[in-house]
């Protein structure tokens, strides 16, 4: 997942999971969100997948871990659709992930600590 950061508190990037249900190339995928503007800010973004008819949606905070590294704990609904209202009650899933930072080298652009920031996360 890589984000750009802006002052007022929103931000929006590209993800990429490793994990699908379908047979489709998985391709990286529009993200936006909004944080609240503190030291250690709740957020939320919205995932619009573009290899399948599905949005996730995360909510969680920052916190900083023993090492005192930046890492962001998330849960997550992710929506699918269906034809049939029948099979409604089935087409949302509930996860919970934990986003580490990348090094800043790692998308090969350099870093700037001025908005926009970018930033690069992966899940473990």
């Amino acid at each position: 997942m890589t984000i750009y950061t802006f002052k007022d508190g929103t931000f929006s990037g590209r993800y990429l999971t490793t994990v699908s249900s379908t047979n489709t190339t998985i391709v990286k995928s529009p993200l936006i969100g909004y944080q609240q503007l503190t030291d250690l800010p709740s957020f939320g973004f919205t995932v619009k997948w573009l290899f399948i008819n599905s949005i996730t949606v995360f909510t969680g905070q920052c916190f900083l871990n023993t090492s005192g590294q930046r890492v962001l704990q998330t849960s997550w609904l992710l929506r699918s659709e269906t034809q049939d209202p029948q099979n409604n009650w089935s087409q949302t899933r509930v996860g919970y992930n934990i986003f580490y930072p990348l090094e800043k080298e790692t998308e090969g652009k350099n870093y700037s600590p001025s908005p926009p920031q970018l930033q690069t996360f992966i899940k473990v």
